[in-house]
C-alpha cells in the first residue's frame, strides 16, 4: 500500500510554528505533495527532515509554491507546464516513481485563484488550458493532487448559489472538469457563459464543450465519498466558516483509471477544531493498493 497526501500549507512556516510536523509524524504518508509553499527549500526539509524533496518555487517572493516530498527517491522529475504564455511557476511538479513494477507519475499543481475581469482570470484560463494539453499525456498510472481551485459540482461547495459568478466556481471553470474528468472519448456536452467584467455579469456564451471529450481522469474524492456534502478541504478563515463546516472541496485527487482502481482508502484529514488547524486547507489522503 502506498499512503499518498496532498495538503496546501498556506505558508510552510506558518503551518511549521502551527503543528505541521506531529500531523507528518502520525499520518504514515509515503508522498506528500504540497502547496503554497511560500518558502524555500530549507524550510521544507525543516518540517520534513530525512524526506527526499522536490520543490518549484514561485518568481514571486512569498507567493504560490509547489513541493513533492518522499520516503523513497523519485526516478525523474519536471517542473513546469505550457509554455511561455503559461504563467507556471511555483504551481506545477511532477514526478516519477517506481513502485513494484509500475512508474507511477504524481503531481503537485496549485490553479491560480483567479478574479472575474482581471488578468488573474486570464492566467487561470491559460493554466487550465495546459493542463487539459499535459493530462493525458501524463501516463497510465499518473494522479493530480493539490488545490486545483475548483467546485466542480453543487456538491463541493457549501454556498454554491452565492458564488456562481465568483471564480472558483464558474460555470466556464466547472465546465474544464466536466472536461477532465468526463469518461475517456466520450463527448463533453453543454452550452456555458464564462464570467466576464463585473461579478455577476454573464456574457461570452459559446459552446465550450463543442467537440471536446472527456480525458478520463476519476476524481477519488468524489467517487470514493459518493454523493454528499463535501466532505470539504478548504474554510475560509472569516466568519465561523470552519465551526459550521462551511467549506469548499477544492483539494482533489484526480488519477487515471487504472491507478483510481487500486484506491483501498481515501479522507480529509480534518481538523479535531479551529484552534488545531495549521493550515486553512485539510490533508486529503488516499491510500493505492501499489
Amino acid at each position: 500500500m502506498t499512503r499518498i497526501a496532498s495538503v496546501n500549507v498556506n505558508g510552510i512556516r506558518a503551518a511549521a510554528r502551527k503543528g505541521m510536523g506531529a500531523w507528518v509524524e502520525s499520518a504514515d504518508v509515503d508522498i506528500l505533495t504540497i502547496q503554497e509553499v511560500r518558502g524555500q527549500r530549507e524550510h521544507l526539509e525543516a518540517v520534513l527532515p530525512g524526506w527526499h524533496i522536490l520543490e518549484d518555487e514561485s518568481l514571486q517572493k512569498g507567493r504560490a509554491g509547489v513541493a513533492i516530498a518522499s520516503r523513497e527517491p523519485s526516478a525523474a522529475h519536471r517542473i513546469g507546464l505550457g509554455g511561455d504564455e503559461v504563467d507556471s511557476h511555483g504551481r506545477w511538479i511532477e514526478a516519477d516513481f517506481v513502485i513494484g513494477d509500475r512508474t507511477v507519475t504524481v503531481v503537485s499543481a496549485y490553479v491560480h485563484s483567479g478574479e472575474v475581469g482581471t488578468p488573474k482570470q486570464e492566467a487561470k484560463w491559460a493554466f487550465l488550458d495546459a493542463m487539459a494539453d499535459r493530462l493525458p499525456r501524463l501516463g497510465q498510472f499518473a494522479v493530480v493532487t493539490g488545490d486545483l481551485n475548483v467546485g466542480h459540482r453543487p456538491l463541493d461547495i457549501k454556498n454554491w448559489k452565492g458564488n456562481v459568478s465568483r471564480s472558483g466556481y464558474l460555470a466556464r471553470e466547472r465546465a474544464y472538469f466536466d472536461w477532465f474528468l468526463g469518461a475517456s472519448g466520450s463527448p463533453v456536452e453543454g452550452q456555458i457563459s464564462s464570467a466576464r467584467g463585473k461579478v455577476g455579469e454573464l456574457s461570452d456564451t459559446r459552446p465550450f464543450a463543442a467537440g471536446r471529450t472527456g480525458l478520463g481522469f476519476v476524481d477519488v474524492g468524489r467517487t470514493f465519498a459518493g454523493e454528499v456534502d463535501g466532505p470539504y478541504s478548504w474554510w475560509s478563515n472569516r466568519g465561523q466558516a470552519f465551526d459550521n463546516d462551511t467549506g469548499w472541496r477544492i483539494d482533489y485527487h484526480a488519477a487515471t483509471p487504472a491507478l483510481a482502481a487500486l484506491v483501498t482508502d481515501y479522507r480529509v484529514d480534518r481538523y479535531p477544531s479551529y484552534d488545531a488547524r495549521w493550515s486553512d486547507h485539510a490533508p486529503v489522503i488516499a491510500d493505492y493498493a501499489l
